[in-house]
C-alpha cells in the first residue's frame, strides 16, 4: 500500500480503479479505447507518466483475452493477415517510447486528441473511408507507423488502427479479434519499451497490476453488451467513444 500512496493519495487511486472499470466495459463492447479512457481519465488524478504506466498491464491482459476469445487459430490467422502492420507499428513504437520523458504533456495530449476528433467527426458525418480488400502497401506502412508513433509515447494506438480496419470493411467479430491481436502484441512491446524508458519501475508496476482487476471485470460486462448489438450499432458506438475520448484529450491539452 505504501508503494501506491507514494504515487498518489488513496482517493486518487480509488478514482483510477473506477476509470479502469469503465475503460474495461467500453473495450469489451467496441474492442478498443481502453488506453484513451485510462490515460485521459486517470490523468485527472495522477501525472501523465503514472497514468501511462498504469494502463500498460491492464491493456496487455485484456487484449490477450480479446484476441483469444474465438480461439488460438483465429488469433493466429489475424496475426498473419496483419503481419506487416504489426512489424512496422512495433518498430515505430519502440523508437517513439523514448519521447515520453522529453515531450511536454500538453503537446502529447494534443497530438493524440486532435486526429481522434477529426476522424470521429468525419466518420459520423458519413465521410466513410474505403480502401478495399488490397490497399496499396504504402498506406498500410503509413497508418501502422503513425499508430506505433503515438502508441510509444502515449500508450494510445487505437484510432488509426480502428480507422484502417473500418476502411477495409472488416466484419464486427473479426474486427474486434484483429484489434486484440494488434493491440496485444503492441502492449507487449510497449511494456518492454517502457521498462527501458523507466516509466515501468518498482513504484509504478504494483499500480498497473492493481488496475488489471477492474479492467477485467469491466471487460466481461462489455463483452455481454457487444454480443447483443449489430454491425451498425457497433460502428456508431466506436465513433462516439472516439469522439468523447479525443475531445477530452484536446480539452486537457489546451487547458494544461
Amino acid at each position: 500500500m505504501d508503494l501506491l500512496t507514494d504515487l498518489a493519495p488513496l482517493t486518487a487511486i480509488f478514482a483510477c480503479l473506477i476509470v479502469g472499470l469503465v475503460a474495461g466495459v467500453v473495450k469489451g463492447m467496441v474492442g478498443f479505447a481502453m488506453p484513451m479512457i485510462m490515460i485521459s481519465g486517470m490523468g485527472s488524478f495522477v501525472s501523465p507518466e503514472v497514468a501511462l504506466a498504469g494502463l500498460i498491464l491492464p491493456t496487455l491482459v485484456t487484449n490477450g483475452w480479446q484476441a483469444l476469445r474465438q480461439g488460438f487459430s483465429a488469433a493466429k490467422e489475424a496475426a498473419v493477415r496483419f503481419r506487416t502492420f504489426l512489424i512496422v507499428g512495433f518498430v515505430a513504437l519502440v523508437i517513439s517510447a523514448q519521447l515520453v520523458r522529453v515531450l511536454p504533456a500538453d503537446t502529447m495530449l494534443l497530438m493524440i486528441g486532435i486526429p481522434i476528433v477529426i476522424f470521429a467527426i468525419t466518420q459520423l458525418m458519413g465521410k466513410v473511408l474505403t480502401l478495399g480488400e488490397n490497399p496499396p502497401r504504402w498506406i498500410e506502412y503509413a497508418i501502422a507507423g503513425f499508430a506505433g508513433l503515438i502508441g510509444g509515447f502515449s500508450g494510445v494506438w487505437g484510432p488509426p488502427t480502428v480507422a484502417y480496419l473500418t476502411a477495409l470493411n472488416v466484419p464486427k467479430q473479426a474486427h474486434v479479434r484483429a484489434q486484440g491481436v494488434i493491440y496485444g502484441l503492441g502492449a507487449l512491446a510497449l511494456f518492454g519499451a517502457h521498462i527501458g524508458s523507466g516509466v515501468i519501475n518498482a513504484r509504478t508496476l504494483p499500480f498497473s497490476a492493481l488496475l488489471v482487476i477492474p479492467a477485467l471485470i469491466g471487460m466481461w460486462i462489455g463483452f455481454r453488451i457487444q454480443d447483443r448489438i449489430d454491425q451498425t450499432a457497433f460502428r456508431k458506438a466506436t465513433l462516439v467513444v472516439l469522439l468523447v475520448a479525443g475531445g477530452n484529450l484536446v480539452r486537457r491539452g489546451l487547458m494544461g
